[in-house]
């Protein structure tokens, strides 16, 4: 009996035995039967009986010892012919090594593919020419070191020429900024130089944020600015407080060692102060405040990439804090009562009394906050000992909302008279206009904020009409006009040119 036969017997024999008698009876063999059925091998299709124990391999698939051992012949025969390619053959394309060739080739035939006399041939690669311009360009970005590191007034003087006033705050930004980069730059030594974390506290719109942001332009470094009243503790909706960190590693292009050298600013730090007479959990606040504490002291958090939370969807990276910068702003509402009642806690009466109306109109009585007067508005004493620097910024005067009308490198009189200027108009301000926009920012409380909304009002007539007539060489913003009690002077080409 040939093997053909045989074959054919013995698994009808098998498929068939209870039926014919030949195999055992009893609810347990067929229930093993049923279990463990008859195995047999992929290539030639015989049966585990006859080829003794089959080979399992990956997908399921069952080699018998005699397939297998003809497959290592043909490996090793080098036999390409049964794969249909030439025994020496080039392939070209963008292959790394014979591996990947190997792997491409195995996924064409469905079979092991031997490493034998297949030669790779790179393809050529076109190397473009340089521009003129970048024949001189260095091949790598100036690194910071010690010697190119700005000096404290040099970063000052850039500051002065858009951010009007505020003297000691840039002094101490300044300073700080230069401190921070010495430390991180400098060679380790027995002394270790602790970093300054800082504090600035002023009334809305006194220029916090433009400083920060000005310096960031200014400064060759990774800046990230975060506001902290989306913060919330961990497990609730909102950001988390690693989100901070992300921003930063953005801004320094997800590079983890440039940003641990960065700065960041923690806008509105001021609206995670602790809840008064409250019986909920403050995700928001005081929660806020004890998560922000491993980040401004220095330790290692996983940080999220491009995202505000942490999730299964989102990866971490590691960043050290130990070299970031950290700078708190808030304007602290209400802060000036509580100094005022600490000020005045002392007796009215006798010679060493104080009245009561003494602080009312102190410009400066800001400058007099203590750590005390914080904790009392709602901010933890582990909190301010972590922001070491605590500095205010004055309120705005009169003169200095003139100046920030008319002196920066990007004033908004500046940006109006730009676009007047695009029609071939002259724009000119008196200065007792000027000293009238002035007086109704004062008056509207926002600080420096109020200027853009109170010159959008007076140009938006000016801007719709000026189109009009093309005949309109100069406008002119009077006090008159800016009161409503009367309207610009408008001057026309022929006018100007008989005046000259």
């Amino acid at each position: 009996m040939d093997d053909k036969n045989r074959y054919d017997d013995v698994v009808e024999e098998i498929l068939e035995g209870d039926q014919t008698g030949d195999a055992p009876s009893g609810k347990e063999e067929q229930t093993k039967k049923q279990n463990n059925p008859p195995r047999f091998c992929t290539s030639c299709r015989r049966p585990e009986y006859m080829t003794g124990k089959l080979i399992e391999m990956p997908g399921e698939v069952l080699i018998c010892t005699d397939c297998m051992q003809r497959s290592m012949n043909i490996m090793k025969n080098q036999d390409f012919a049964r794969f249909g390619f030439p025994p020496n053959m080039v392939i070209q394309g963008d292959f790394n090594n014979i591996d990947e060739v190997m792997e491409q080739l195995s996924k064409l035939t469905g079979q092991p593919f031997p490493q034998s006399n297949i030669k790779i041939k790179p393809k050529k690669k076109v190397q473009k020419k340089p521009a003129e311009n970048e024949k001189d360009a260095p091949d790598t970005e100036p690194t910071l070191s010690l010697k190119t590191i700005p000096a404290p007034h040099k970063i000052k003087e850039q500051l002065d020429a858009y951010v009007i006033g505020q003297e000691y705050a840039k002094k101490v930004i300044s300073v700080a900024v230069y401190n921070h980069y010495k430390r991180v730059l400098a060679l380790e030594d027995d002394i270790e130089i602790q970093k300054s974390n800082m504090l600035m506290i002023g009334p809305t719109g006194c220029g916090k944020t433009y400083i920060v942001k000005t310096l960031a332009k200014l400064l060759n470094v990774p800046l990230a600015i975060a506001d902290a009243t989306s913060l919330t503790e961990a497990g609730y909706i909102g950001d988390d407080i690693e989100s901070v960190l992300s921003k930063l590693l953005a801004a320094a292009d997800n590079d983890v060692e440039k940003a641990e050298k960065g700065i960041v600013f923690i806008d509105e730090i001021d609206k995670i102060a602790k809840k008064r007479n409250t019986n909920s959990r403050d995700v928001s606040g005081e929660a806020v405040q004890q998560g922000l504490l491993k980040l401004l002291e220095g330790s290692t958090v996983e940080v999220p990439v491009g995202a505000g939370s942490k999730n299964a969807m989102v990866p971490l990276v590691p960043m050290d804090t130990s070299n970031i910068l950290f700078i708190c702003g808030g304007a602290f509402p209400d802060l000036e009562n509580i100094i005022k009642q600490r000020l005045l806690s002392r007796s009215t009466m006798g010679f060493g009394g104080q009245l009561k109306d003494r602080f009312d109109h102190d410009p400066h009585l800001l400058a007099k906050v203590e750590n005390e007067d914080l904790r009392e508005f709602g901010m933890i004493p582990e909190f301010l000992g972590r922001l070491p620097i605590v500095f205010t910024l004055d309120g705005l005067t009169s003169q200095m909302l003139v100046s920030i009308l008319k002196e920066p490198k990007n004033a908004i009189l500046k940006q109006y008279q730009k676009l007047l200027s695009l029609d071939e108009v002259e724009l000119v301000f008196t200065d007792e206009a000027l000293f009238a926009i002035a007086q109704q920012a004062l008056e509207k409380n926002t600080g420096a904020r109020a200027l853009r909304a109170i010159l959008e009002g007076l140009m938006l007539d000016i801007m719709y009409e000026i189109p009009k007539d093309p005949n309109i060489g100069r406008v002119t913003i009077t006090k008159e006009y800016v009161e409503k009690t009367g309207g610009p002077l408008v001057e026309f080409r022929s006018e100007m040119a008989y005046q000259s």
